[in-house]
């Protein structure tokens, strides 16, 4: 799949890991889509880069499709959206939030499923490039799908959604040429690290065993940018994490 010229979608993609995908599809020539809840930040960058900004819930279906709409002939898709929550299973405090689970799930998961299946739809109508393809959509999952740390009940619990969605989901649609993959990044300099202090960061980094460091979103758009073009990537979940493995806490 050739980015130049291919419209893309990256929802989730006013900041953090999105920003730096946007910016990565958007130098390589992609006619793009942004489309986040955060309509300041959006249409900052959507400026900057000469793309299009349509503000987007991930959880709502209308708002996810609108988005897709958008878009146009759309052959590239990437969800980066997401939120994050810590809370134990049950404690002193009593049992788990019932209210902040379900939004974690309705924002990580449902939302990505939303982006997923909406925009495969959409891709079904494009015409095969010269290798069979219409399209490749791109989900973001966590190592906490597969290193869930103490607290991570919520989030882990949707990353780990995502994880399982990604092969019947390349399945369910390799005969009309749409690929799905997955990237489940380990501890990158996101907005969600962004509040802590530098030392805090920095501790964290040095928990990579290599590079001993927090991971850089354009690292994370740079293999985003690969799975596109690379036919072969399908139905794969790719950790991004300098061979991180999270202890429990």
């Amino acid at each position: 799949m050739r980015i130049e010229g291919s419209n893309a979608l990256v929802a989730g993609g006013a900041s953090g890991l999105g920003a730096a995908t946007a910016r990565r599809l958007a130098a390589d020539g992609a006619q793009l889509t942004i489309a986040d809840k955060n309509a300041e930040k959006g249409e900052a960058l959507a400026g900057e880069l000469g793309a299009r900004f349509v503000e987007c819930d991930v959880a709502d279906a209308d708002s996810v499709q609108a988005a897709v709409a958008a878009a146009g002939e759309l052959r590239i898709s990437v969800c980066c959206a997401g939120v994050g929550w810590a809370e134990k299973t049950a404690g002193k405090r009593g049992p788990h939030s019932f209210d902040p689970f379900q939004t974690v799930i309705n924002i990580n998961l449902i939302g990505t499923f939303n982006v997923l299946r909406l925009a495969a739809a959409a891709m079904l109508g494009n015409e095969p490039d010269d290798e069979g393809e219409r399209g490749v959509c791109i989900n973001t999952a966590s190592i906490a799908a597969y290193d869930g740390q103490i607290g991570q009940l919520a989030y882990s619990a949707s990353k780990g959604g995502i994880v399982g969605m990604t092969l019947p989901a390349a399945r369910d649609l390799a005969s009309s040429g749409i690929r799905v993959m997955t990237i489940a990044p380990g501890l990158f300099d996101t907005p969600l690290l962004a509040g802590l202090p530098e030392e805090a960061r920095a501790a964290l980094g040095e928990q990579v065993p290599h590079p001993h460091r927090l991971g850089r979103p354009d690292e994370y758009a740079d293999l985003a940018a690969h799975i596109v073009t690379n036919p072969m990537l399908n139905g794969e979940v790719i950790r991004l994490d300098g061979a991180l493995r999270m202890p429990p806490r």
